[in-house]
């Protein structure tokens, strides 16, 4: 059975963007194949932040996978940092991974430009990605288009430590990428990737009142100015919303809806948000159940990262000895 890995940074409270993005295929891919899934507490504090807070993140993060569907029994969930050979692997494909390899990163460079101060880690982000996945030697990885230069890079990392230590036979796999579905989720400004950090996001567990609260003044078609103008549905981000939430039939009379200017744009968004609560009230009562039972959570957790710990120390093993280091 294939192996895949994929991570998630722990920004709190899963949103929409998260679960549309990844999560749900996370879901539907345990069924598949051996997965393991990783809260990635090690690649949040490249940025300045608070350890109280990263706490309660990681724990929000794990509260929300589960809630999504993420089946410990059918999945391994674990925090990075209860793994040590993560960091102990991205130094080892450091010492192979070309400088102007990581300053060609497409996200390094426009992170850079955007800080007074870069740090070192922001420039090896995708080091310890790479060593994220091959820890476990997974050959898929879930991820979205954003990703694909850094998972390419993975794959430059591979072929280097191959050629040098195990030039018999490849003993770590060039991992592939599993593209996810719904491919890229705009926020609710429309001008950019839903991102917590943008304030553009529906939170996962958001109430109704919330989720409402943020949909009616989303951006929509931004060329339809009165309500008995026609639209394009397909630029408008809310009828990407209804592609992703509602249902077939609903999504082709949205679009009909819209063209035709029989709905105004407060219709349109009254009818998403029925769509929304449908799938996302059974995740909310979900993730109550699992706060009122904390050991269900950290359970799961360590049950995730013991069988990683055992599969990490095996692969760590492989390569030290492959090394000369043991």
């Amino acid at each position: 059975m294939a192996r895949i890995f994929s991570g998630i940074q722990p920004s709190g409270e899963l949103h929409v963007g998260n679960y549309l993005g990844a999560v749900k295929n996370w879901v539907a891919l345990q069924g598949t194949a051996e997965a393991i899934y990783c809260i990635v507490d090690y690649h949040a504090i490249i940025a300045a932040y608070e350890p109280a807070q990263l706490r309660i993140r990681r724990r929000e993060m794990a509260v929300g996978l589960l809630a999504a569907g993420v089946d410990p029994d059918r999945a391994s969930l674990f925090v990075q940092s209860d793994v040590p050979q993560h960091t102990e692997l991205a130094w080892i494909f450091n010492t192979v991974t070309p400088v102007g390899e990581l300053e060609r990163q497409t996200q390094f460079k426009e992170k850079a430009a955007r800080a007074e101060s870069v740090m070192a880690g922001l420039l090896n982000y995708p080091v310890l990605q790479a060593a994220d996945i091959l820890l476990y030697l997974a050959d898929r990885v879930p991820v979205g288009e954003d990703q694909i230069q850094h998972l390419e890079l993975s794959r430059v990392i591979v072929r280097r430590w191959n050629a040098l230590f195990s030039p018999e036979a490849d003993f770590f796999p060039e991992p592939q990428p599993l593209l996810t579905p719904t491919r890229r989720i705009m926020g609710l400004d429309g001008q950019a990737k839903m991102s917590k950090s943008m304030g553009n996001t529906i939170g996962m567990l958001d109430s109704p009142t919330e989720i409402w609260a943020k949909l009616r003044p989303a951006m929509t078609d931004p060329k339809r100015i009165r309500k008995t103008d026609p639209g394009t549905p397909e630029v408008c981000n809310i009828y990407h919303l209804h592609k992703a939430f509602s249902p077939p039939e609903t999504v082709e009379h949205v679009a009909r809806q819209c063209s035709t200017a029989g709905w105004g744009c407060i219709d349109c968004k009254k009818v998403l948000a029925e769509s929304m609560e449908t799938e996302l009230v059974p995740i909310r009562v979900r993730a109550e159940l699992l706060r009122e039972e904390p050991a269900r959570v950290d359970d799961a957790l360590a049950s995730g990262a013991a069988r990683c710990r055992a599969l990490a120390s095996e692969t760590m093993r492989s390569v030290r000895e492959r090394m000369g280091l043991d």
